[in-house]
């Protein structure tokens, strides 16, 4: 049986070095590249049954570890391993508390990268070698909006993901074809499911996914 291996990242060169990961550990996969969370979306709802998502954290459309929490509440099913530029251990940890089955630094050579993919076909987690010790010994993440997150529909998420950009109701409204009292509706239902009471609230909510809240010199890894 075919297997289905989306790989999503914004860099041309990393996509191509990932896939030619996935075709050393499945030889025959069908592969589908995406450089958005938009794209990911979509990919996905065309692959609901797909075997494995290999996602940057930071592509068009995402805020940090919103892209996995997103993917990890509509598809439960679908294992997701994080690839990353960042080597940080509380990313690390953060990445698994969210629902990741794995993560990836992009530093990791061709083989190492091959050997993930296939561990993590075959059911179980990987994780760079002697990592998983000392995220044993980190604080778990409190998950608890990342909970809310994940509850929203894929609509609502592409609806939060414009507010955070700071477009304005009418921008969203036409570029997903619907009508502003839809999106003013789509609107009310993420304030309510996030537990928010305006757009400063929400976006700053959404800012909790961030690598580091506090440092944005990650962007683009």
């Amino acid at each position: 049986m075919t297997q289905h291996i989306i790989i999503a990242d914004d860099h041309p060169l990393f996509r191509a070095a990932l896939r030619q990961a996935v075709s050393q550990a499945v030889p025959d996969a069908d592969v589908a590249e995406v450089e958005s969370i938009k794209a990911l979306q979509a990919a996905v709802e065309q692959k609901p049954d797909a075997d494995l998502v290999l996602l940057d954290l930071n592509m068009p459309g995402a805020h940090g570890f919103s892209g996995l929490v997103f993917m990890r509440g509509q598809y439960p099913g679908l294992p997701v391993v994080v690839v990353s530029g960042s080597e940080d251990l509380q990313v690390m940890r953060r990445s698994i508390d969210y629902g990741a089955s794995g993560f990836i630094p992009k530093s990791a050579p061709l083989p190492e990268i091959t050997d993930a993919i296939q561990a993590v076909l075959e059911g179980d987690m990987w994780l760079p070698e002697g990592v998983a010790e000392k995220l044993e010994q980190m604080q778990v993440e409190n998950t608890d909006f990342s909970e809310r997150l994940a509850s929203l529909t894929p609509q609502q998420f592409r609806v939060l993901g414009m507010l955070a950009e700071g477009l304005l109701n009418k921008q969203i409204a036409y570029d997903l074809d619907v009508s502003e009292a839809t999106i003013k509706a789509h609107i009310t239902a993420v304030f309510r499911k996030l537990g928010v009471r305006n757009r400063t609230q929400a976006v700053i909510a959404i800012q909790q996914m961030e690598l580091d809240p506090s440092d944005s010199s990650l962007s683009g890894s």
